[in-house]
């Protein structure tokens, strides 16, 4: 059985769902198909099973998450990274924004090797519409108006 090592030295058995319970909060409100995020929480199992360990530090498991959600869905790759890595200023976004397009011109400029493309991997990459944002706007503001400069107009 394989088991991860929390910070506190707790071990857990590892648990494919918290993979997807944990991406699921990044995807809120992006329109990311459940089925991808049940892939993607396999795809993790498999690459910590393959370090051969019957133990792996939760950090690695973080890691193992980072590549295929970047690859999934960039916003959602952003807001987990932000979290995982402690952003702390707009700076940090920026440099995680030039890695993403630096990552992004390597993946278009190599051949096709993944035989799914990202279309089928992802229903939509479609603003969220009516749906609960990620929480970056104050909750009394309506989405129309959750930015200042943001208001609609006629």
């Amino acid at each position: 059985m394989l088991s991860v090592v929390k910070r506190s030295g707790v071990s857990e058995p590892f648990s494919r769902e918290k993979v997807v319970k944990g991406v699921r909060r990044a995807c809120q409100g992006r329109q990311v198909d459940n089925d991808a995020l049940v892939l993607l929480a396999q795809q993790v199992e498999d690459t910590v099973r393959a370090s051969g360990s019957a133990e792996i530090p939760s950090n690695e498991v973080g890691l193992a998450i980072l590549g295929p959600l970047r690859d999934l869905d960039e916003v959602a790759y952003l807001r987990f990274a932000s979290v995982y890595r402690s952003f702390s200023s707009a700076d940090d976004f920026e440099r995680e924004i030039e890695d993403l397009r630096r990552h992004r011109a390597e993946h278009d400029a190599a051949p096709a090797q993944d035989a799914e493309p990202a279309a089928q991997r992802r229903v939509s990459a479609a603003p969220h519409v009516g749906r609960r944002r990620w929480p970056c706007a104050p909750a009394s503001r309506s989405p129309d108006t959750a930015f200042p400069g943001s208001e609609r107009t006629g």
